[in-house]
């Protein structure tokens, strides 16, 4: 596995954290403290800004998780990925492509994400 897909795990996996102290623990572990997140609905900035972020998400959508369709697809510093938003066996309620710059110690450093139409 190489270290872009343990990244792009870890990214997913701190989407789907609801315990908030965990959640920023792995956002720590995902992002560079300067890390900015932009989508066309939500921005956030820094490790905190970006947990409390997901946070409002998850308020959105209680019950629902982040699933890794797609890649990683990666060359130099850039990496992109397909993820879905769905609640346990339900068809998803948005789809994702993010894009992402990576720093040199592998966390993810500037994320840019568009949503796709849902099925």
């Amino acid at each position: 596995m190489s270290d872009t897909t343990q990244t792009v795990q870890s990214y997913i996996a701190m989407w789907n954290e609801t315990d908030a102290d965990e959640r920023r623990e792995l956002v720590a572990q995902t992002v560079t403290e300067d890390a900015s997140y932009l989508d066309p609905v939500m921005a956030g900035a820094g490790i905190d800004g970006i947990s409390e972020m997901i946070g409002g998400a998850q308020q959105q959508f209680p019950g629902h998780r982040f699933t890794l369709i797609d890649g990683p697809d990666a060359h130099h510093d850039r990496v992109r990925f397909t993820w879905s938003l769905a609640a346990d066996g339900g068809d998803p309620v948005a789809i994702g492509v993010d894009f992402a710059t990576v720093a040199d110690d592998g966390r993810m450093r500037a994320i840019t994400g568009f949503l796709e139409p849902a099925a």
